[in-house]
Parts: structure tokens; sequence; C-alpha cells
């Protein structure tokens, strides 16, 4: 049987240290392990490795092409409520989709953007929040 365990996302940054330490005090990552020019990070499942690529475009410099994850994950409320707590960057308000899922996004400094998202039930579909 196919399974997937996690997933492992690799970006390039321009600032690692500014970038992981965003990860860390605003979306609530932990480190997994450092090497030079490298840091590991995770969120549960969520694994992200950042690069040091100081003369690369930006990600904001992509515009729509600067999503790079959707997590599907349980509660939706708690985890956005905490990331507003933390002064993360949302850049999608909360709210409750018409393909059955309640989701918000989220920006890193450089604008990497993560989607967050929860199953939510057939007769709360295109309710407000």
């Amino acid at each position: 049987m196919f399974e997937v365990k996690s997933t492992q996302h690799v970006l390039a940054v321009n600032d690692l240290e500014k970038t992981e330490s965003y990860f860390l005090d605003k979306l609530g990552f932990s480190v997994r392990f450092r090497v030079d020019g490298w840091s590991f990070l995770s969120l549960d499942r969520f694994h992200v490795m950042l690069g040091h690529c100081p003369d690369e475009l930006p990600a904001r410099d992509t515009h729509d092409h600067s999503y790079f994850a959707y997590v599907n994950c349980e509660g939706i409320d708690e985890i956005y409520s905490d990331y507003q707590q933390r002064g993360a960057e949302i850049c999608q308000a909360i709210s409750n989709k018409p393909w059955g899922i309640r989701e918000f996004g989220v920006a890193t400094p450089e604008g990497h953007r993560i989607m967050f998202g929860e199953d939510i039930a057939p007769s709360t579909i295109g309710q407000p929040q």
C-alpha cells in the first residue's frame, strides 16, 4: 500500500537567519538540524529545508508562483488564532471555501506563501466564518 508519511519542501532564501527566525517564532516550527548554508525545520510532519541563496530572486517577486505548500490539518481555527497572536503575516484570512475546505494563508518575509486547510462538513460550505 502506498502512503505519504510527510512532505519536505526546499526553499531558496536570501536571508537564512531572518527566514529561519520567522518559521520558528511566527509559525511554530522547530529546528531538526543545521548544516553550512542550510536549516532543516519541522512542524509535525511538515518539513522545510531553507537553503541560503543570497543572489536568487526573492519569492515575492514570483507573484502567484510563491505558493509552495498546502497543509491539510485539523484544528484550523486554533492554528489561525495562534499565528495571529504570534504576528505571522496572514496573506489570506480564514474562511470557508466552496470546495469544502476552511482555509487561510501565511507569507514569509521573503514572500513564500503557505496555505493551511481543514475539511469542513458539507452543511457549512458557503457559510460565513
